[in-house]
């Protein structure tokens, strides 16, 4: 049993705060206090990824900004409406390495399961906004097939919950899960990727703490953190608890323009996670999906950063710098020498 106490950061059940998230960026302006200009386009843009944005995410956001870093990740933008001709529905080509609903087999040694096919936040940059959710709507009723498949092939010693998000599940049926993986004896590593602890902390409760904490696997968390100003008491809650159920957690982030493509950030946001307990793991180049090519930084620019990034922190703060390609054995670095 993971001790714990009662923490103010969980003044709602993480249930009602995503009952009560705001879904549109008419919603999302008037909260805080913006002008309603670009009203149409964002209205053109949100039909094709709607605006979600839990209130505790929010309330971080410099109220009358409109160029607030973490406002500008989530607020639906008459830029989405238009992008080059290399920007893709699929960037990744998943739709090539996905043998079974809910199953992305794209690396040696890993796999990918969707276990939940909504997220808490809907990041205006994801390479995941028009993945074929319908196809690959997450059940029970797959899990049986995908386990065989997992069971069958011993090459794969790693099982990674992904999404969605994965902690938008409820404690039972994540419970269930790593359970039936578990199971599977040549699983060594189970990894969750979630953005949940960063926009909506209370999601990390004792239950699930418990449940991570009784595996016979040490979990790993990879967190998706962007900005210094996402890195609050809530979340050093958060990543307290999971620390203390045995959980290590790591961080990745995506370059984004306008956002974070500035060294000292970078590396602001670096101190920040590790005071925080969270290990800074990677750094994304933007994946050309459509609709996100006004968040694009130059590769030579990104490079000029990320030397400027070195030269600021320690080495083991500096996330690696990586660009996921299409058909390739792993993630591709890029070397800024």
């Amino acid at each position: 049993m993971i001790p714990h106490t009662d923490a103010q950061w969980q003044t709602l059940p993480w249930q009602v705060e995503m009952r009560n998230a705001i879904r549109s960026s008419a919603e999302l302006r008037e909260f805080l206090a913006l002008e309603h200009d670009d009203a149409f386009e964002d209205s053109c843009a949100a039909k094709d990824f709607p605006v979600l944005v839990p209130k505790p995410y929010a309330r971080r956001m410099k109220p009358g900004d409109p160029h607030d870093p973490l406002l500008l990740q989530v607020l639906g933008s008459g830029a989405e409406l238009s992008s080059p001709s290399d920007y893709a529905l699929d960037p990744l080509q998943e739709g090539d390495k996905n043998p079974l609903p809910g199953l992305i087999h794209k690396y040696h040694g890993r796999v990918l399961l969707i276990a939940a096919s909504g997220c808490a936040v809907n990041c205006r940059y994801c390479f995941r906004r028009h993945f074929d959710y319908s196809a690959n709507s997450p059940s029970r009723a797959h899990w049986p097939d995908t386990l065989s498949y997992i069971e069958k092939d011993s090459s794969i010693s790693e099982v990674i919950l992904s999404g969605g998000d994965p902690l938008l599940l409820p404690d039972n049926i994540i419970a269930e899960l790593i359970g039936q993986i578990a199971s599977i004896g040549h699983i060594k590593r189970l990894r969750i990727h979630t953005r949940l602890p960063v926009v909506l902390p209370a999601r990390i409760t004792p239950e699930l703490c418990e449940i991570l904490s009784e595996s016979r696997f040490r979990p790993v968390m990879v967190i998706h953190c962007n900005h210094p100003n996402e890195v609050d008491d809530a979340l050093r809650d958060a990543i307290d608890h999971l620390s203390s159920a045995g959980v290590t957690v790591l961080n990745q982030s995506v370059l984004l323009a306008g956002v974070n493509d500035d060294p000292q950030c970078l590396a602001e946001l670096s101190e920040a996670l590790f005071e925080t307990g969270v290990m800074p793991y990677y750094l994304h180049m933007l994946d050309k999906v459509r609709g996100a090519a006004h968040f694009a930084v130059p590769e030579a620019r990104a490079l000029d950063i990320y030397r400027q990034l070195i030269s600021l922190s320690s080495g083991y703060l500096v996330p690696r710098l990586v660009r996921e390609c299409p058909n390739q054995p792993s993630k591709v670095p890029l070397s800024p020498y």
